[in-house]
């Protein structure tokens, strides 16, 4: 999980550093080191939010096929009754 988010943080620094590079401001000057943290930090909440949403659409799954697993021994059971 947190390679993940440390994945995220990683995307979101060099974001900023490629932003710098396209408006071609200094990518190490004392006025743009600040945007390099926060990038990471933006990045990092995104991949924790993303590592949540990816849980939830798992369990969701696993609830679902469970629910249509049963429904098919249902039908088997009582094609089974029937003949």
């Amino acid at each position: 999980m947190s390679s993940m988010i440390f994945g995220w943080a990683g995307f979101g620094a060099l974001v900023n550093f490629w932003r710098l590079g396209i408006q071609k401001r200094p990518l190490f000057g004392k006025e743009t080191l600040v945007g390099y943290p926060i990038g990471a930090v933006v990045g990092g909440a995104f991949g924790y939010w993303l590592e949540g949403v990816e849980e939830r659409q798992a369990a969701t799954l696993e609830n679902r096929k469970q629910a249509l697993l049963a429904l098919r021994a249902g039908d088997k059971a009582r094609a089974a009754a029937q003949q």
